[in-house]
């Protein structure tokens, strides 16, 4: 089957809608395969049970006036909330148990054969940077330090680099052509440098990979792919090519991927929170998704052959947002690459692969509504034929991570308009059995974040790393209360957008600031209004209603309330410096840097006094280039 894309050129497509591509031989031994169905009925009856569990102790709350069609219809948005959290809660306490229980526990879950990095692999390996509209010296300086580090270990040999460009500015496409030419002629005679540039850019980034898989995919056996903000060491980048080449089954492999030491305030609380909460998380979720586990769109390494010929992206039918090109490609080409028969796995251990988070709350707002737009469109997706039950499951989940908002969102409200025009019914719930679910919703909501630091507490080396327990501990504990701020923030958006795509509605595809910037209050207030608006009215509500509702419902009206001054006050970077002198959510990466990312003369490290070894730049090519 063909497709023909925006510029007229036939495109391979056995991915296509209606035709399956075929599958290659099972990856696993029956053994395997009984055990990992086994996981997957042990945690789907977990997850159900629990459900059912907390939805009944919702009813027993309202049942005491008997169940209203209001009521009703909370339950049935409290429903659509749930798989979110009680996932994220069971896989948090299979990775505690996996960490606390094993003496290896990414091998209890990621059976894969080790592979020789230090040896000569026999593979070649396309690295892929693609940029849109970015800070190119930036991503210059990026791709140099990541090509130095592989060359310090003597392997540039396998390695390509294609700086994969879809910049429609003028003026940045010059800047482009200059730093990329200059990177070239630096690595001539070590490893070739490919710079392209699309004029036209169907498709967005899964489009630009697709233009080089018909260019050049044939000449390689994997490609690496990286976004702008990306960055790998080269023993992580051998490490994934050595267990790509002693797998041959595996499609897509990556490793988790942790936040680059940042001064902004507000990428610095984001990103420490994702490092205690990612490792018991992936750890539960790999136990039971096994060779169906996700792809996260960059520091992944993926197997060209069946990239090619299984994972090409339909242009979805219809009009509005939810049509056209798919913003959030890396879930479906996960997918399409488990329905042709190859394995997607994720290594949950952190090594050294970076990126950077956004720098602020508006960026980071803009991402997750780009992402909304994109999990959405996966409704159109639900159909496929041949996609295995895992992975049909991943998109459901995939959408409901954004349907979760509104849910929640018609939840509130609901409850405070029959509370409002129906009297004293629901402030006269059960108050016993209303406490228990909120205690449990508010401990699973943060497992994942609760099981790592028990970890690190309990391990020594992590400790220090982290900067010793007291640290730890004030970080978390800080981290926690930040983020039950910011999720209603972050909901009201959520909610917000999704209302407005039927009426067309829709995040472009523009450049992402990275760099860390005072946000200006005008610009805040003009944006977060609508949050600052929900919050506000809360307060109102509850004192003139319910006084006695406040404190339950402070975590969700207090971040909403103040939001435009969290937006504010976390921007800019002499907050940021503040919050690295404080010494809290500190990263190991900043106690401990490592020599991969010294090239960066990250801001982060400066302010914390780091020595910088002298680093040539690219810019003035080293007279010796086996010294690059």
């Amino acid at each position: 089957m063909f497709q023909r894309n925006n510029s007229n050129f036939l495109i391979p497509d056995p991915a296509g809608l209606g035709h399956p591509a075929p599958a290659v031989a099972a990856a696993h031994t029956p053994v395997d395969a009984r055990r990992l169905a086994w996981r997957r009925a042990v945690f789907a009856g977990l997850v159900a049970t629990t459900m059912a569990l907390l939805t009944a102790l919702l009813i027993v709350s309202f049942s005491a006036n008997g169940i209203s069609w209001g009521e009703a219809a909370m339950v049935v948005c409290f429903l659509l909330t749930l798989p979110w959290t009680v996932i994220g809660f069971w896989n948090a306490v299979i990775g505690l148990a996996l960490m606390r229980g094993t003496r290896d526990p990414v091998a209890q879950v990621c059976p894969l054969a080790p592979g020789d990095a230090a040896g000569a692999s026999p593979s070649s390996t396309a690295i892929l940077s693609c940029i849109r509209n970015e800070d190119a010296e930036q991503v210059g300086t990026h791709l140099d330090a990541i090509l130095a580090d592989l060359h310090r270990a003597r392997r540039t040999g396998g390695f390509t680099l294609y700086v994969l460009s879809d910049t429609n500015d003028a003026t940045i496409a010059r800047q482009e052509e200059t730093v990329f030419a200059a990177l070239r002629d630096r690595w001539s005679g070590l490893m070739e440098v490919v710079y392209r540039r699309r004029t036209d850019n169907p498709g967005f980034k899964a489009g630009n990979i697709r233009d080089f898989c018909l260019r050049w995919g044939d000449r390689h056996d994997y490609a690496l792919v990286l976004d702008a903000d990306s960055f790998m060491s080269g023993a992580a980048i051998l490490d994934l090519v050595a267990k790509m080449d002693a797998n041959p089954r595996l499609g897509i492999l990556q490793t988790l991927v942790v936040g680059m030491p940042s001064d902004s305030a507000f990428a610095r609380i984001f990103q420490f929170g994702m490092r205690l909460g990612m490792r018991s998380y992936t750890l539960g979720s790999t136990w039971w998704q096994g060779d169906c586990g996700p792809y996260w769109g960059h520091n992944a390494l993926l197997r060209l052959k069946p990239f090619i010929e299984a994972c090409h992206l339909p242009k979805l039918p219809g009009e509005g947002p939810l049509s056209g090109w798919i913003l959030s490609h890396d879930q479906v080409e996960a997918v399409l690459m488990r329905r042709a028969g190859y394995e997607v796995r994720v290594i949950p251990a952190e090594t050294e692969s970076f990126e950077e988070n956004p720098p602020n709350l508006l960026e980071f707002i803009r991402r997750e509504l780009r992402w909304c737009q994109g999990n959405l469109q996966y409704l159109k997706l639900l159909a496929m034929p041949g996609l295995l039950p895992v992975s049909r499951i991943q998109l459901v989940l995939a959408i409901l991570m954004f349907v979760s908002a509104p849910a929640w969102m018609a939840f509130m409200v609901l409850g405070a308009g029959l509370s409002t025009l129906g009297g004293s019914e629901l402030i006269q719930f059960e108050q016993t059995s209303g406490l228990a679910l909120f205690a449990a919703i508010l401990t699973m909501i943060f497992a994942p974040k609760i099981a790592t630091v028990l970890d690190i507490l309990a391990n020594r080396r992590l400790r220090r790393a982290f900067g010793g327990p007291l640290r730890v501990v004030l970080g978390s504990l800080t981290e926690i209360v930040f983020a039950a701020l910011l999720a209603p923030v972050i909901a009201v958006a959520v909610t917000l957008f999704i209302a407005g795509l039927p009426f067309g509605k829709a995040m472009g595809w523009g450049a992402q600031i990275r760099d860390t910037r005072r946000l200006p209050l005008a610009l805040s207030a003009a944006k977060l209004w609508p949050q600052t608006l929900f919050g506000l009215a809360g307060f109102a509500w509850a004192l003139s209603l319910a006084p006695g509702m406040i404190w339950p419902l402070l975590p969700v009206i207090l971040g909403p309330a103040i939001a435009i001054a969290m937006a504010v006050g976390t921007s800019g970077r002499g907050v940021g410096r503040l919050a690295l002198a404080t010494q809290l959510w500190r990263l190991p990466e900043e106690l401990r840097p490592p020599e991969c990312l010294l090239p960066l003369r990250l801001p982060a490290h400066a302010a914390i006094g780091v020595s910088f070894a002298p680093v040539a730049s690219f810019f003035e090519p080293e007279p010796e280039k086996a010294d690059a």
